[in-house]
């Protein structure tokens, strides 16, 4: 009972943390019948709409589309820039509040005419914060006051929703003693703050459009007002998704809260792009236009529809080097953004052996990334499936194997006695479930002598055309008028043993273009190959 009566009823933190645990768009139920009504309030909101030449219009004002809503957004920040180059010794002083941490100390120093609480929400920020701030920080104390608004307020049901307010009420200040507040915002605030100052009371929002949702988001960011900001977030997630809003939805600012109250709609912009590009192939220049938030979300998918991971570095290489002619900021981004979207282990050794050499790269960043990928491939298979397994709960994905078009393999290359390799290629049941009725797939590249050769499984008819089969073949890369002679060998895996069986053996010489390779490779139906009891499935 003690720890109950000591806990403060008000604290925004209890409200937020029980909030969204019943579903609902805030706690209390709804009071907006007391919404700016003397009745039922203890306080006076005093709010100072700021003028300046970039804050006449809020962002989405006038706005119809998320593009509007973006382009007019950048425009204000780029002129914000402008007008924050100015003499400082030009602003009268003003009181600070920093909607972070309110300084007890500093707000007995200043008084203001009215004897009223003055709270400039300014903070000094850096960064990308910075960069996306709504406000025009110290420009707007030497701004002109266009309109006044005032408000009656209930400091308890603004409290409970807002650390900001619960700060500006509590702890002593001069503040929690006037009866009138005063709040300074930019013109093209207004708008925003009203519906979010409605929602404190009535737990709902009169807007509907993705630009003016955004807005109040960015306002509710701004007060601390978490409930909202998933109201918003749900509100936005639930409207149709195009590649625009989902960037946009990504580059909002990043402050924690934002983080972590905004994670549903950043998870679905990200799912958005990486469903849309999955094939990157069908959009390469869209593609390869896209921001870094967006080759981002597109390289996390495990679905990504391409050839191999080589072609993965391959594509983020290009991206990089179109993005960021510099050199040091190329190596910037790749070892500190990009290099852990691209599963290194999944890469052919013959590639390995470019990254270590690659100039993009700091040469300390590859040589980490190809020693781990090469442990990760002499690792058992099972061990491997541990990693990855291990992998599974974390936002790295380095190990989890990708949708690839072409199978990855294992290869072990010999010089002497002579040039030879061991290559092993693994399929899973249900991959090969999906061959029927003549599907094929085919192998990534390995390299013998210079040559250029693949694996390819096929479900086909055997040579009397009575039953379907499995078939495994051998292939060459080129095409034209070269000629390679090599010996081969095919063998499979089987239980109970689980130990290679050799199943056929000869020599072929290949031309361009030719395969050699054996129809029935285990000379039985594909109804018994795919039997529950198959001998050829392991480890299932």
């Amino acid at each position: 009972m003690k720890d109950q009566l000591n806990s403060d009823l008000f604290d925004p933190r209890n409200e937020m943390d029980s909030d969204y645990s019943r579903g609902s768009a805030g706690s209390g139920g709804d009071f907006g019948f007391a919404f700016n009504d003397s009745n039922f309030s203890d306080r006076l909101l005093r709010i100072e709409i700021m003028g300046g030449p970039s804050d006449c219009l809020p962002d989405g004002e006038g706005c119809t589309s998320i593009v509007d809503w973006a382009r007019h957004r950048k425009r204000r920040r780029e002129d914000m820039k402008k007008e924050n180059v100015l003499d400082l010794s030009l602003c009268p002083e003003e009181q600070v509040l920093n909607d972070g941490q309110p300084d007890m100390d500093d707000a007995a120093g200043c008084e203001n005419q009215d004897e009223e609480a003055v709270a400039m929400v300014e903070e000094t920020q850096s960064g990308d914060e910075e960069a996306n701030s709504n406000e025009s920080s110290w420009n707007m104390a030497c701004s002109t006051v266009l309109r006044v608004k005032t408000l009656h307020i209930s400091s308890p049901i603004l409290a409970a929703k807002s650390p900001f307010f619960y700060k500006l009420f509590s702890n002593g200040m001069r503040e929690s003693e006037q009866r009138h507040v005063t709040l300074r915002i930019n013109a093209s605030e207004e708008a925003a703050l009203m519906e979010l100052l409605n929602f404190m009371y009535s737990n709902t929002l009169s807007v509907t459009t993705a630009p003016a949702l955004l807005d109040v988001l960015m306002a509710a960011d701004k007060f601390e007002v978490a409930s909202c900001m998933r109201y918003c977030s749900r509100l936005l997630r639930n409207l149709p998704m195009t590649p625009e809003s989902a960037l946009l939805y990504l580059d909002l600012p990043s402050s924690v809260l934002m983080g972590e109250a905004v994670q549903p709609l950043t998870d679905a912009a990200k799912q958005y792009l990486a469903s849309r590009y999955k094939d990157m192939t069908k959009f390469q220049e869209e593609v390869m236009a896209l921001p870094l938030a967006g080759i981002e979300a597109i390289l996390s998918s495990d679905d990504l529809q391409i050839a191999s991971e080589d072609a993965v570095y391959d594509f983020v290489l290009k991206w990089a080097r179109t993005q960021y002619p510099k050199l040091e900021d190329r190596r910037e981004v790749l070892g500190s953004r990009l290099a852990r979207f691209i599963r290194f282990p999944y890469m052919t050794c013959r590639k390995l052996k470019k990254v270590l050499t690659c100039n993009d790269f700091d040469h300390e960043v590859s040589s980490k990334l190809v020693l781990e990928a090469l442990f990760f491939k002499a690792e058992a298979p099972h061990r491997q499936r541990s990693l990855a397994a291990e992998e599974s709960a974390t936002l790295n994905r380095r190990f989890i194997e990708r949708a690839y078009k072409y199978r990855p393999v294992k290869v072990v290359e010999f010089e002497l006695p002579r040039q030879q390799c061991v290559v092993y290629l693994d399929l899973k049941r249900e991959e090969c479930a999906n061959l029927f009725p003549s599907g094929r797939v085919y192998s990534q590249a390995f390299h013998l002598g210079g040559q250029g050769f693949f694996l390819s499984a096929h479900c086909n008819m055997d040579q009397q055309s009575s039953f379907h089969c499995f078939g495994l073949f051998l292939g060459m890369q080129e095409k034209g008028l070269v000629s390679f002679a090599v010996d081969y060998e095919f063998a499979a895996r089987s239980k109970p043993t689980e130990e290679f069986v050799s199943k056929y053996k000869g020599n072929y010489t290949f031309t361009g273009g030719k395969a050699v390779g054996y129809r029935n490779l285990f000379a039985i139906p594909w109804t018994s190959f795919m039997a529950e009891d198959s001998l050829y499935f392991i480890n299932v």
